[in-house]
């Protein structure tokens, strides 16, 4: 069973990157079709608000994937040098705070989206897009990387290293310091 939920959770942090990925070259898509278009000087409707709306899913979609991978940025002056004992606790009280925090940024981008549904909003530009679809890669986003903080609690927890200072020594283990700078 462990090992099934395991694989589901590496899957769905997976696919919330490829996602991002996928958005970050939807972005590339529109700027591109937009200059063609303007060449032509044919205009894309809605172009910057849909570019607007990729460049939020991008970010949101792309946490967790990164905050597995250890390369969301991280200030290590004072953890790094602890004992092993104090660091997991530490590491376990700043997982708990981000954990609440990122709760929080979920029940209000989640909140904001299903009010934008109930009173229909629509975009202000030239394409009136109903903004509660665009708005929701927020929470989505936020809920993934809330399952990643509490999987890396769990892990914490139960006594094990953090999957991200693992992936952040295996980087360093093959002389790649690219997230160090």
């Amino acid at each position: 069973m462990a090992g099934l939920l395991r694989r589901a959770l590496d899957a769905l942090y997976l696919l919330a990157g490829a996602l991002a990925a996928l958005a970050l070259f939807g972005i590339f898509a529109v700027m591109m079709a937009q200059m063609l278009l303007r060449q032509l000087a044919i205009p894309l409707p809605g172009a910057d608000d849909v570019v607007a709306y990729l460049c939020v899913a991008c970010a949101f979609l792309a946490l967790a994937w990164t905050f597995k991978r250890g390369e969301l940025i991280r200030v290590g002056l004072l953890i790094e040098r602890l004992p092993p004992g104090a660091r997991r606790w530490l590491e376990f009280a700043v997982l708990s705070l981000a954990a609440v925090l990122v709760a929080s940024i979920l029940r209000h981008t989640w909140a904001d989206a299903m009010f934008s549904r109930e009173i229909e909003e629509v975009a202000q530009g030239t394409v009136p897009f109903l903004l509660w679809i665009p708005k929701l890669a927020m929470p989505l986003g936020a809920g993934v990387l809330l399952l990643a903080i509490l999987d890396e609690w769990v892990a914490v927890l139960r006594g094990r290293k953090p999957g991200y200072v693992a992936a952040a020594e295996e980087r360093a283990a093959r002389g790649d310091f690219s997230a160090e700078v």
